[in-house]
């Protein structure tokens, strides 16, 4: 995905981001949401699959039967309301290794998950703004209490497309894992620890460890 620095894998990546673009945009009954899910996971393990864009080292690749998901789960696909920053400077957002990519705040989300108000910073690439077709990316990294035992250690990533409303679904359904979960010759984003959420986040990509 987008945010693993791997420029080459793009196409694919967004191909699965514009996709998800329907279910991001309109409130999706279940039966429709579940459908959805399962086009986001199909896409995920194709790409995993394909030489030219898999992180899996080619041993592990050969042997990939698909990557390891949460059940689905309508309860974890919630409205959010997208409140902007326009007065935020771009900052180096740590990785897993020394670089130190640029990218801006765009705003903030806030939902409602088994109850509880939560929120989660929408951050921007720069790198991505100059590229044409990715200026309205934006990356959602965080961590969760399921980080280490039942999902990667690192946290994990949600894609989203700048919306037209404020008012967009947020699906930890489509949550994923850095590249850095596969293989240490990738450089992921670690998520800020304004992203640390207090919920469990049994949804998305599971670990395989």
């Amino acid at each position: 995905m987008f945010s693993n620095f791997r420029f080459s894998g793009f196409l694919v990546a967004l191909l699965c981001v514009f996709a998800s673009a329907h279910a991001q945009t309109a409130h999706l009954a279940p039966a429709e949401h579940a459908q959805s899910v399962v086009a986001f996971q199909q896409e995920l393990n194709a790409e995993y699959r394909n030489p030219q864009e898999s992180p899996l080292p080619p041993a592990e690749r050969k042997a990939f039967k698909g990557l390891p998901f949460f059940p689905t789960d309508y309860a974890f696909y919630v409205e959010a309301t997208l409140e902007r920053d326009s007065t935020a400077l771009p900052f180096r957002m740590k990785t897993s290794t020394a670089r130190e990519p640029e990218y801006r705040k765009y705003g903030v989300l806030h939902f409602t998950l088994n109850g509880q108000p939560l929120q989660l910073t929408v951050y921007q690439s720069l790198d991505l703004m100059r590229k044409p077709g990715y200026e309205d990316y934006l990356f959602v990294p965080f961590t969760d209490p399921t980080n280490g035992h039942e999902s990667y250690g690192g946290g994990r990533y949600i894609d989203l497309r700048i919306p037209k409303s404020p008012v967009l679904m947020l699906d930890f359904n489509r949550a994923y894992n850095p590249y850095c979960a596969y293989s240490p010759k990738y450089s992921c984003p670690v998520p800020p620890a304004e992203n640390r959420l207090p919920v469990a986040i049994r949804a998305g990509v599971q670990s395989d460890h």
